[in-house]
């Protein structure tokens, strides 16, 4: 196959990884609080900041150059001066855009996409998000109208916060931001708090403080004079089309992941990928060196315990592409980064899985300025066990609702005690799963922490304000209000909805973002997830057997035994950490005074848990919550209070 380098190509993305910021309002807003609120982000856009502000509105951002290096500034302005834009991330489809604009009479005067914006807002409205490729969160504010728009991209790889009190709405690519303004509350919302324990993260639309809102994935915020609406513009087609073929879907697969990457690797700045040893990362980069004449950069985390290290199966792939390849081994004397890590998220996190995905972003950092990743191919796939869970209990009997209820009862009791052995607890888990219906299935999969667990541990007055809120709600609705006709397609819906924004995809930009570097995700593409999105199931997961269509598809590329083996994931050996290396902060942590005076635990029952850990029992999931939600709190106070963190 031809090789070609990309750097620099004329089809490629404008590009702009930034943080933004700003206010509207119907009176005057404070330029210099926009200002501080940029200042909060540096490490978002280290090469340059622009600002613009009028009697309604002041916008802001923070720049990191990736394509259009000289000419990229913002903000961005239309003709008249009257439509100014702040933008968030890589249009790639921006040079058709243009083209499409300069036919339609408009005059632009930069190479990059973000003045593709407001020129596209003249012409189509808010509906201007149908069109854009990429990701991105922008602010758009119509000066004649009075008018702020906001959105997201269509599964929220760029994230942003608002808050508004009718008068006024504020917004940001990260709480610090919104945090600089004097006008907000800096209070933790119960019901956000009890979310976070269930899923280790906040899901959409709640954020950690009272009052501030994200803006969900494929969402558009309207502010006008005073009032907002939010809308969904974007969803998966789940509608499964008829292949008669196999060998054809295979090859369009692959001309899909070919040309995702191909539009990722554009760039003024150096790229390379990351490379953990599971398929999609194997993938993306495979894809990479079939468009590349240069080896292709790639970096990897690796742990000491075998259990979690997969060095040995990105070294196969580093090795079959000839790549620049780079390792790290994250040891737990490392671990002195979780209070920059609890200061960086902005929001308690508790995916341990953070770690190696920081020290990946440093790693790759001192080589590239643009990393590949291979974030959501599972999704799009079929590439999760629970897949496999939830495809094989389509047979399952469904029992009378009283013996149903009974084996849900006895399920749970076998999963919460302690003193039970892993077996025991494992068929606790099964006879619970066999007497709940496909939707809280679901909701049982995906929850780190059960109603019953938290109840035990929160304070009497935290029991109060939370009566009636049930975390595992959240992803049963969307499981049932998915329009998928499948129950293994009504899970991957919800993931994308929920788990991958609120998650994986918070993980990445974090991350990335803290060292200044750009993730980019072709498994992401919007085209490539519809396509995915109408596979039959049966091309997905079969007879226990995870994604089988890209496995088929990327035989060609991969070397077998990777293709065998099963999914690890990127995780941690965090229970034997709790009880070794990390036992002595978290018992300082959580049970010392600042904890106890919090009100919001029950101190001798957060002990017990701890004693419990340590004698053996797993209680990493809940611990580990507990412990980043104290770190976070405590990282929020030092750095408000102007110390370093």
């Amino acid at each position: 196959m031809v090789r070609r380098a990309l750097r620099g190509a004329g089809q490629g993305s404008g590009g702009l990884m930034c943080g933004i910021a700003g206010i509207a309002s119907t009176a005057a807003p404070d330029p210099e609080i926009v200002r501080r609120m940029c200042d909060a982000i540096v490490h978002r856009g280290p090469d340059g900041e622009g600002f613009y502000s009028d009697e309604n509105a002041a916008l802001g951002m923070r720049r990191l150059a990736i394509i259009d290096v000289a000419t990229g500034d913002q903000p961005v302005r239309s003709e008249d001066g009257m439509v100014v834009a702040v933008f968030n991330g890589e249009i790639y489809n921006f040079a058709e855009l243009r083209r499409d604009l300069e036919r339609r009479g408009h005059r632009l005067s930069s190479t990059g996409d973000s003045e593709c914006l407001v020129h596209l807002y003249e012409e189509y409205g808010a509906d201007m998000v149908h069109r854009l490729r990429g990701m991105f969160a922008f602010a758009i504010w119509d000066r004649a109208r009075r008018r702020l728009v906001l959105a997201r991209d269509r599964v929220g790889k760029k994230p942003l916060y608002w808050r508004s009190d009718g008068d006024e709405i504020c917004f940001g690519s990260e709480l610090k931001s919104l945090a600089q303004d004097p006008g907000m509350r800096r209070e933790v919302d119960p019901v956000a708090l009890h979310h976070y324990l269930t899923y280790q993260y906040v899901p959409a639309p709640w954020s950690i403080y009272r009052g501030v809102h994200k803006l969900p994935p494929g969402h558009v915020l309207i502010w006008e004079r005073g009032r907002s609406t939010v809308h969904r513009y974007w969803s998966p087609d789940w509608t499964t089309r008829r292949v008669s073929d196999v060998r054809e879907e295979e090859e369009r697969l692959r001309e899909l992941i070919l040309e995702a990457t191909r539009i990722r690797m554009v760039s003024e700045r150096p790229v390379g990928a990351f490379l953990s040893g599971g398929i999609d990362s194997s993938v993306v980069v495979a894809a990479m060196a079939r468009h590349s004449r240069e080896p292709v950069k790639t970096f990897c985390i690796g742990f000491e315990d075998s259990r979690y290290d997969e060095r040995h199966k990105a070294r196969m792939v580093a090795e079959r592409y000839g790549t620049d390849h780079h390792e790290l081994v994250v040891t737990p004397d490392m671990l002195d980064v979780l209070p920059r890590l609890a200061w960086q998220f902005d929001e308690p996190f508790a995916d341990s899985s953070a770690i190696p995905s920081f020290y990946v972003a440093e790693l790759s950092r001192r080589h590239v300025t643009v990393a590949l990743n291979g974030d959501g191919g599972d999704e799009s796939f079929g590439g999760y066990q629970r897949y496999a869970l939830m495809n094989m209990a389509r047979g399952m009997p469904r029992l009378p609702r009283p013996l149903a209820e009974a084996c849900g009862r006895l399920g749970a009791a076998m999963v919460e005690r302690s003193d039970y052995g892993t077996l025991r607890r494992r068929l606790g888990r099964l006879i619970r799963f066999a007497a709940d219906p496909p939707s809280r299935r679901y909701a049982g999969l995906m929850r780190r922490c059960t109603e019953e667990q938290k109840t035990r541990i929160y304070s009497d007055e935290l029991c109060d304000l939370l009566g009636g809120v049930d975390s595992g709600s959240l992803v049963e609705d969307l499981f049932l209000g998915s329009r998928a006709g499948t129950d293994l397609a009504r899970a991957q819906d919800a993931d994308i909805m929920s788990y991958l924004p609120g998650d994986l995809l918070v993980k990445v930009d974090t991350t990335t973002m803290a060292h200044s570097l750009e993730g980019r995700s072709p498994f992401l593409d919007h085209h490539l997830m519809e396509w995915a999105a109408g596979l039959p199931g049966a091309l997905k997961v079969h007879r226990g057997q995870t994604k089988l269509l890209l496995k088929r598809a990327v035989a060609d590329w991969l070397p077998e035994e990777l293709l065998r083996c099963p999914k690890k994931g990127f995780g941690v050996p965090l229970a034997a950490w709790l009880r070794g290396e990390l036992r002595d902060l978290a018992w300082q942590v959580l049970t010392d005074e600042t904890a106890r005076g919090r009100g919001l635990f029950r101190p001798a029952a957060v002990r017990d848990l701890l004693l419990r850990h340590m004698g053996g029992a797993d209680h990493s999931d809940i611990l580990w919550s507990l412990l980043q939600f104290e770190l976070w709190q405590r990282a929020q106070a030092g750095h408000l209070a102007g110390s370093a963190c």
